[in-house]
């Protein structure tokens, strides 16, 4: 409960710190888990710093030498440790500290255990689909790369990528890559990295080390910075046999940093022998296409229509010449036979006319209108009629009959 205090009546400092330091005590004992930074020991005490492996947040430590001696195996700079912890708050000082009051170290089974247990949850998250992963462009126009220092790492990337293709271009963001900065530092690099727009792949690049060297690589703050990038992510942390979460949720894993150089850029030796060789391939299908074509032309240039096409134009005139004789022969016999069916179909017409009759001794009796009287009772008593002769004609009446 916070005093009552006005300007008129002030606390003491004293009153402040006892105050400070009684609510600081009723905190008890706690364990705390954190890594060891900046480990030094002065007579019978050992001071250290406990720090956050994600945040940037740390607490000063003392430690009775006998409880870091009794520790096995003995910590040094950089190890993961759970420490039971009690606050204490200097009064005199003003100062605050934890003093340790027993330290355990994380046990590399400890430590794989709570990784398969984050990779667990965040693969249940689906940070490490497949789906969600984004192919690599071809040729990037800048690659970010984040490294370590003046490393190794740095050196094989820059050296084989420039390598295989010459003109690449590079942003170098350099970071702590193992310790208690690691994270954070890695974390800010890639941030920047992925906002700016030139950047088409970021790598992320380690050289080998011993698991607790790469634990950085599988921080879940770390890992969720990844999935979050808008740029393709190529992780290359340790050796092939290395596999930090950071594997998992990068867009592409390569097994070194060797092999995230042979990733990111083609090789321009290889490109050059594929163009070589599409273009012979090129040629000779277009070669096999124009010969067929020549050879399809040959043949046609010697058919004899093409070969000799005035001989072609003699034949067809022939062809031309012969089927209008063949048509005149048969329309002039046409006309023959239908001359002689009409000589013969006169001479009957001239046999059956009534001058033949008549040239036989044979008269016609005709009416004045010329109707020709065939039978006596077609004739009336006073009928004028014509008898008709072969050179001549008379008129007649008729009379009746005698009785």
């Amino acid at each position: 409960m916070s005093a009552k205090t006005t300007p008129e009546q002030p606390l003491p400092v004293r009153t402040v710190l006892q105050m400070v330091g009684g609510w600081i005590g009723k905190l008890g004992t706690i364990w705390v888990e954190g890594q060891i930074t900046e480990l030094t020991a002065r007579g019978g005490t050992v001071f250290l710093t406990l720090r956050d492996p994600v945040a940037n947040m740390s607490a000063r430590v003392t430690c009775p030498r006998g409880v870091y001696e009794a520790t096995v195996p003995r910590p040094v700079d950089g190890a993961r440790v759970v420490m039971n912890l009690k606050p204490d708050f200097w009064v005199n000082r003003g100062s605050f500290a934890f003093t340790a009051l027993e330290m355990r170290p994380v046990g590399v089974g400890e430590l794989l255990a709570r990784l398969e247990r984050l990779r667990q949850v965040l693969a249940a998250e689906g940070l490490f689909s497949a789906d969600r992963k984004r192919r690599l462009p071809f040729l990037p126009g800048t690659i970010g790369l984040i490294c370590g220092r003046d490393s190794a790492a740095e050196r094989d990337v820059l050296e084989n990528a420039r390598r295989r293709w010459p003109a690449v271009r590079f942003t170098v963001e350099q970071a702590a890559v193992q310790g208690p900065y690691a994270v954070g530092e890695v974390t800010e690099a890639l941030r920047r990295l992925d906002a700016d727009p030139d950047v088409e792949v970021i790598v992320i690049a380690r050289g080998g080390g011993s698991m607790e060297d790469l634990l950085p690589f599988s921080d879940e703050a770390l890992v969720r910075a990844v999935s979050a990038c808008r740029t393709p992510v190529v992780s290359a942390i340790g050796h092939e046999q290395d596999s930090p979460l950071l594997d998992l949720v990068a867009d592409v894993r390569a097994s070194t940093p060797t092999d995230a150089a042979k990733k990111i850029v083609p090789d321009v030796g290889e490109q050059l022998t594929l163009i070589r060789q599409l273009r012979d391939r090129g040629r000779r299908v277009a070669g096999g296409w124009l010969e067929r074509e020549m050879a399809w032309l040959t043949a046609v240039r010697s058919r004899p229509s093409l070969a000799d096409p005035v001989r072609e134009i003699e034949r067809r005139a022939e062809q031309a010449e012969q089927l209008r004789d063949r048509a005149r022969r048969a329309l002039t016999g046409s006309l023959d036979r239908a001359e002689d069916s009409l000589h013969h179909l006169r001479a009957r017409l001239v046999a059956l006319s009534p001058a033949a009759t008549l040239e036989r001794g044979y008269a016609i009796v005709q009416r004045p209108s010329g109707e020709v009287v065939r039978r006596a009772a077609e004739v009336a008593p006073g009928d004028g009629l014509t008898l008709r002769f072969p050179d001549d004609r008379v008129a007649v009446r008729s009379e009746e009959p005698a009785t």
